[in-house]
């Protein structure tokens, strides 16, 4: 386990997969770590999971698509650790993979508040927090998927709002710079995690043909962001992707 190093993290979606994965690695580094998701239980799994440094998570039950729980996330957050130097938007949600004529709105509009108006709600309060502490500034990262790039047959809602977050990483970077607050995003293929177990067994491809997909060790994804997050705010890694190698990406459609 790392020494302490007073920095205080915001992970969304901290109770499961990639988020959990990001949690651990940051408390393992010695930050201090605001554990965020829907289900409590699953956020308490996650600090007990980081063993001695449990005493540096604080799991704050909160669904990001709702204004009022974004709220008191933050302000939890600022009163139990007194400033906040990084924001995770991790928290994502998908719809059923049926064709795009067939999706109902009830879907569509869970997809979009979770993915794009629970990172927007997040981004709004990191920049209330981080430009008026002391020190000023922090870094946001976007957990943005190779769907901001490419979309999978039949991933309409996710793939609009993943491309929607890139949008979003660049006008929060632009408006974040007269704050130093710098904003980047990450863009994963393939982490081995809970939502990509499906991906053995096969896949809808492009050509309508199912295929199983090379997965990677969501560590990976781990050690990624937290070089990300270790970077001097003089430095951003704007966009960044980390895929399984060997993953229909490159070539894709």
């Amino acid at each position: 386990m790392g020494l302490a190093t007073n920095k205080v993290a915001i992970v969304t979606g901290a109770g499961s997969g990639i988020g959990r994965a990001v949690s651990l690695a940051l408390l393992g580094a010695g930050w201090s770590v605001s554990l965020a998701g829907r289900r409590a239980e699953a956020l308490e799994e996650t600090a007990a999971l980081a063993g001695e440094a449990r005493d540096w998570a604080m799991p704050v039950a909160a669904d990001v698509s709702d204004p009022a729980a974004v709220e008191r996330l933050f302000q939890a957050t600022k009163a139990q650790f007194g400033r906040l130097d990084l924001l995770f938007n991790n928290a994502g949600s998908g719809a059923p993979p049926v064709a795009l004529e067939d999706l109902s709105l009830d879907h569509w509009k869970r997809v979009v508040d979770v993915n794009l108006t629970g990172a927007f709600l997040c981004t709004q309060w990191a920049f209330r927090l981080m430009k008026d502490q002391d020190p000023r500034g922090g870094r946001i990262i976007n957990n943005g998927s190779i769907s901001a790039h490419v979309p999978r047959p039949r991933s309409v809602a996710y793939t609009a709002t993943k491309h929607a977050i890139t949008g979003l990483t660049r006008s929060a970077s632009l408006d974040g710079r007269a704050y130093d607050i710098a904003v980047g995003q990450i863009d994963i293929g393939n982490a081995a995690t809970e939502m990509t177990q499906r991906m053995a067994s096969g896949v809808m491809q492009a050509d309508g043909s199912i295929g199983p997909e090379p997965v990677m060790d969501v560590q990976a994804v781990a050690d990624a962001v937290l070089y990300m997050a270790g970077l001097p705010l003089s430095a951003n890694v704007q966009f960044m992707t980390v895929m399984a190698t060997k993953m229909p990406f490159i070539g894709r459609g």
